[in-house]
């Protein structure tokens, strides 16, 4: 089962399967370490801020881990944007799917 995620700003992003997150059009954009978002490249992208929400803290920016061959799977139909949530202090919305 696929778990469907959006920005902190409501953005609908994409989904989530086991510790790969894919951007609506099916290209794997990040993987999962816990609860934080690693680029293809290896740098922080961001986290699950909430259970279906992502945002970066500016001060991990800097962090990188192992980088990865990106997968492609079938694109889905994005989801309804959502209403953004007051952003937290030190952080930042995730990247848009359309960034990465």
């Amino acid at each position: 089962m696929d778990d469907w995620l959006w920005t902190w700003g409501g953005e609908s992003f994409g989904f989530r399967d086991g510790d790969a997150l894919f951007a609506a059009n099916g290209k794997q954009v990040g993987r999962f370490h816990e609860t934080e978002v690693y680029g293809a490249d290896g740098r922080y992208l961001g986290e699950l801020g909430d259970t279906d929400r992502l945002l970066t803290r500016r001060s991990r920016l800097g962090r990188k881990k192992s980088a990865f061959a990106p997968r492609v799977r079938m694109a889905r139909m994005r989801r309804l944007n959502r209403l953004a949530r007051l952003m937290r202090i030190g952080c930042q919305d995730f990247p848009s799917a359309d960034e990465l």
